[in-house]
């Protein structure tokens, strides 16, 4: 397979040429990502396990989700909420320093505050902080952040936004965040310390051995690397022979893994949904009726059979059913449905049974990320074929779809992606945002006014209104279809049995790694 070739070629350099050494220091752990780190600054990223890395490695977030997935103290060691619940005030740890000595003060939480806010800066979860009034640091352990109006629930995405390095950043201009040097030279302050990046290749973070006790202190791994390897066989390959810790396993591999006795396989739930993104603002997808016939196609149970060899759900919306507040509702394929649809729009049937309007026959190129065999991507064409839909593939690299999906004006007609979600669902709300500029689906640009209202409900409903607030949400999306639910994933992962306690859960791949343990191969 000549696009296994540079995957290979950066595995092995990396793992036994460049640093053959370190590879086997058994306190090591080798992470493959299918693609390079999308940036290490969490305010222009979107990539999910770029995220995560922000999160649980070189940052810390003021609160994190503990087991229960409720907010619990991390850099902040305590909150209080005034009595009209519009000011929230936190209490710093007092142990927490940059990776170049300065000491983390509640200065750069609220700066951090504030430039995620900013519109300029285009941070995907901008929403989420819209009610904040301003935030305001008395000195260097407490941070006050008032709202404009009293607030129902703790804001989760404090759990999940990293506070920055103000000293680094406030000279940098907030439209320049996405290209400043920081986003591949970061200085953190988490439980790792990052000390190298070759673009395309590889990332290496070692343990920070100053990290507070307070906070969990050291973890028990001493350096983290993460390589790109985008080929599945690669992957097993490199599981199988100790040279990766950890790899993403193809469904379709599974069981051959598993019958390895040094792999563990991991198989878990995540927020992350694969979806049908349509440029709605030119022909033929401009078209709501063009776009409902095309959701109405899709066999999305052959399609997890299929491709995903059964490791993951059809998606009737944007929620995983496991979410409590996910929309009640399964997939429906309708193909007498589509044909209907796609009649009453002008796309009419001819010799052969491919569709065409005045001369211009009903055809479309999806855009992808990959080079492999895109297994989803072509039961898809499959689907639309038999409805007379003509639907070309064009695969892509990470930087360049992501670079397509999000120029203006969009050109693209549509494409496949996955959603990374967050545990609060406000992820709904910047994709479908147009304000919420370099968000997971600002590539569909859709807006209205019933939704505006309708996300206005989430920002203000108590816990128990807040489900029907959000199932709302999902019907309008739903009804409105800017984008075509293929499947909710589930995780599939190799682990390394040197590996010791290791948990995947809701919260990501990387959340238990504090607590990581490698034993000699």
């Amino acid at each position: 397979m000549p696009a296994a070739r540079p995957a290979s070629i950066a595995l092995t350099a990396f793992l036994l040429c460049s640093c053959g050494p370190v590879a086997r220091d058994p306190g090591t752990v080798v992470y493959a990502s299918g693609a390079d780190l999308e940036s290490a600054n969490p305010l222009v990223t979107i990539h999910g396990l770029s995220r995560q890395v922000q999160r649980f490695v070189i940052f810390t977030t003021l609160a994190r989700y503990d087991s229960a997935l409720a907010p619990a103290p991390y850099l902040a060691k305590s909150w209080t909420w005034s009595r009209d619940r519009r000011t929230l005030t936190f209490t710093l740890d007092a142990g927490a320093r940059w990776q170049d000595g300065t000491p983390t003060t509640a200065r750069d939480a609220a700066f951090t505050l504030l430039a995620a806010r900013d519109p300029r800066t285009g941070y995907a979860r901008a929403a989420d902080l819209a009610s904040i009034d301003t935030t305001l640091a008395p000195d260097d352990s407490t941070l006050t952040v008032e709202f404009a109006s009293p607030q129902p629930l703790f804001p989760m995405v404090l759990c999940e936004l990293p506070v920055l390095p103000e000293h680094l950043l406030r000279n940098v201009p907030r439209e320049e965040m996405r290209r400043a040097a920081f986003d591949s030279d970061p200085v953190g302050n988490g439980p790792f310390r990052f000390t190298e990046r070759v673009s395309g290749q590889h990332w290496v973070f070692e343990r920070n051995d100053e990290f507070p006790a307070s906070m969990g202190g050291p973890p028990g791994i001493e350096r983290l690397v993460i390589v790109v390897v985008d080929e599945p066989a690669t992957k097993l390959a490199g599981l199988a022979s100790g040279e990766l810790d950890f790899a993403g396993i193809a469904p379709t591999m599974a069981a051959l893994a598993a019958r390895d006795p040094t792999i563990r396989v991991m198989d878990y739930p995540i927020l992350l949904s694969t979806a049908l993104v349509f440029n709605t603002h030119r022909p033929p997808f401009d078209d709501a009726r063009v776009r409902k016939a095309v959701s109405l196609s899709l066999d999305r149970q052959r399609i997890v059979d299929v491709a995903l060899a059964g490791y993951g759900t059809p998606a009737a919306g944007p929620v995983p059913p496991e979410s409590p507040l996910a929309l009640p509702a399964r997939p429906v394929r309708d193909e007498h449905a589509a044909d209907s649809l796609l009649d009453a729009a002008g796309w009419r049937r001819g010799p052969g049974g491919r569709r065409s309007r005045n001369g211009v026959a009903l055809d479309a190129t999806l855009l992808t990320v990959g080079s492999g065999d895109n297994a989803v991507e072509q039961l898809v064409q499959a689907d639309l074929a038999e409805r007379g839909i003509g639907i070309g593939i064009r695969q892509m690299e990470m930087g360049a779809f992501l670079a397509r999906a999000r120029a203006e004006p969009k050109t693209f007609d549509l494409l496949v992606t996955g959603i990374p979600g967050d545990l609060s669902l406000s992820f709904l709300g910047a994709m479908y945002d147009s304000r919420q500029r370099g968000s997971a689906l600002d590539y569909g640009d859709f807006h209205t006014a019933t939704l505006d209202a309708l996300f206005a409900r989430t920002r203000t409903a108590d816990a128990a209104a807040l489900p029907d607030a959000w199932r709302a949400v999902q019907s309008e999306i739903v009804r409105d279809v800017p984008a075509a639910w293929i499947y909710h994933s589930r995780g599939l992962q190799g682990v390394a049995r040197r590996m010791e306690n290791v948990v995947f859960d809701l919260r990501g791949e990387l959340a238990s790694i504090a607590r990581w343990r490698a034993t000699k191969r």
